[in-house]
Formats: structure tokens, sequence, C-alpha cells
């Protein structure tokens, strides 16, 4: 067993416009954004909480206060639910409740990429390895995405890179990484390479959107020029700490929706619902002949 530092802390960078999603996110952040009676960024916070996290650490921006509100007490509205003997609403609520001082919130005043947004956080999270867990990104398996690759940390130490399988035609579309020596869970990453030319990809191999970084790359973002886009780039950053460095994937094997795109955030919708015990008889049949018209 490697000698790590234990891992308490995730970063959780929603402070992104959500033009995608356009109107609805002129009012509304699009990390709360419902699947079906939850939203999306607490479909990732449970993620977290499965792994063993301990401090939530949120990089917000204008607009996002809501997000706050969201995981703090309701006074009003829990002493309506008291009042009226609504008592599985109540535990519904307290379930979802971080305990006092579990969640940070920093602001990161302009979009200057996720590099940026992950820097924001560096006093909060300190000398620590932390998860960084994109809020669009929502997974489910047969074991929760960032648990994996805690006990794939707790066995290499390093930083961990959450990665799936996609079709190789399709991997210019990702960020792809090299495969290297065969771990129980993952491999090694020999390189990373953000939407290579056609044909040129080490893998096909793709990054989802969980990490656990070392702190180290707190100093590198410090200085990172900024790269595609115009932003600082994440992948950059991680590629100058290879070089010091080991980086391990960890295999996801399960099903990945990004949210942040309409069609995903239907397909999730749909296919959360079908998993619930008191949805699904309700909308079984009338998907089925919503399927059987597209024939």
């Amino acid at each position: 067993m490697v000698q790590t530092k234990k891992l308490r802390k995730a970063v959780f960078p929603v402070a992104g416009l959500g033009t995608r999603f356009l109107p609805a996110t002129k009012a509304v952040p699009k990390e709360m954004l419902t699947v079906v009676d939850k939203p999306v960024i607490q479909y990732v916070v449970d993620e977290a909480i499965e792994a063993g996290i301990e401090h939530f650490v949120f990089v917000t921006g204008r607009g996002k206060a809501v997000i706050e509100d969201y995981f703090d007490i309701q006074f009003e509205l829990e002493q309506t639910l008291k009042a009226r003997n609504k008592n599985a609403e109540l535990s519904l609520l307290d379930s979802l409740q971080p305990t006092a001082g579990q969640t940070s919130f920093t602001r990161q005043q302009e979009p200057l990429g996720l590099g940026h947004a992950v820097w924001c956080a560096r006093d909060i999270v300190g000398h620590e390895p932390f998860a960084l867990l994109l809020p669009d990104m929502i997974m489910r398996g047969e074991k929760a995405c960032l648990k994996g690759m805690v006990e794939l940390y707790e066995k290499t130490g390093g930083n961990i890179v959450a990665v799936e399988e996609c079709a190789p035609e399709q991997a210019h579309k990702y960020g792809i990484v090299g495969v290297g020596e065969a771990l129980e869970g993952g491999f090694r990453i020999t390189q990373m390479v953000e939407k290579p030319a056609k044909g040129t990809a080490p893998s096909n191999f793709f990054i989802n959107g969980r990490y656990i970084l070392q702190p180290e790359i707190f100093k590198i973002l410090e200085t990172q020029e900024r790269g595609a886009g115009n932003e600082i780039q994440l992948t950059d950053g991680m590629l100058k700490l290879a070089q010091a460095q080991d980086f391990a994937g960890y295999h996801f094997k399960g099903e990945t929706f990004d949210c942040g795109a309409k069609d995903g955030f239907i397909l999730a919708n749909v296919a959360f619902a079908i998993e619930r015990a008191d949805i699904r008889p309700a909308i079984e049949n009338q998907l089925k002949a919503l399927l059987a018209a597209l024939k």
C-alpha cells in the first residue's frame, strides 16, 4: 500500500455561464437544472460524498448565489413542512443538507478557463490532494466513478484521471490519454493530448471530467500561459505536473451524461427516471409509444 495523504476535499467549478442552455440559464444556473427531481449539482455532490469527501469547495461566479442557498437551511420551507406534517419531505431535505463548515464558496471573477477556476480554490484546498469534479457530468455505474478513483489512488498515490472508451474515430473530439503499464482498475498514463488530429490519437481513452490532483498543480496554474480559447487550460497544467509526478487512468465502466448539452441532459432525465420505481410505471408506456413513433 502506497503512503498517501487522505483525500478530504473536492472542488466543483460552477462559474460557467451555461450558454448552451440559453435562455433558461439567463436566470437559472445550469448546475441547478433538474434531472428528474434533483439539481445536476446534487448528483455530483452525492458522488463525492459516496467517495468519502468531507469538504466541498465551490468555485462560483456572478448569478450563482442560488447554489449557495441550495446547500443552506431553508427555514421558512422547513417550518411550513413541519406545520403540515410533511415528514418524508423533511427527512429528504435533512439527508441532503451538508453539516456546518462542510461547504466553502469562492469566486472566479472572470471566465478564464478551467485551469483558472481550479487555481481560484488554492487557499481553501491548501497543501492537500483534492478531487475535481466537473459539474456538468453525472454518471451511473456499478461503482461510483470517484469512489473507484479513490481506491486506485490509495494504491498508487500521485494523480488520477478518470477515463472512458470512445469509438476510435471519435477520439479527435476529446482529451485523450496514452496507455502504459496496467494497474488494478486502470493503467499508467504516458501522455495526454487535447483533441488530437484525426488518426493521431494515442488511444481511444478519453478524460471524462473526474480528477484527483496533487496540490503542486496550483503553483503551475499560477503562471500558466493561456492556451486554447485564450483560456488557462487544466490539461496544459497537468502536462507540466506529469513531468515530475505520476498520473494514472482509472477506467470507469458505466455511463456518463453531459448535462451541459441538451441531448445529454434529456437522456439523463430519461435514464434516471426509468430507474425510479415511483416514476417508471407512469412513463414507461408513453416512452415506448414515443420510440415506436420514430420507426
